[in-house]
């Protein structure tokens, strides 16, 4: 995340305003959601894992998604 020059507050304030694009319900330990939010104008992608037990949220990891690789407004993967 720090790499990627992403940082908490970023972060942060993407998970208040974030959309579910995809989800990952047999993740093990826990289900995982890809979830999409800006900084900016620029789209963050965040992989968070949900203990709904003990309530807890794990960033797994943060980045810019790659637009030749998205479309539909960075919500949808190309296969290619």
């Amino acid at each position: 995340m720090f790499e990627r020059g992403i940082n908490t507050h970023d972060v942060e304030n993407v998970i208040q305003s974030w959309h579910v694009i995809s989800e990952y319900p047999d993740d093990i330990p826990y289900p995982s959601y890809l979830l999409l939010g800006y900084k900016g104008p620029d789209p963050l992608h965040i992989v968070v894992g949900i203990d709904k037990e003990n309530e807890t949220c794990y960033i797994i990891t943060v980045y810019k998604p790659d637009p030749e690789l998205w479309v539909d407004g960075f919500s949808r993967r190309i296969n290619k």
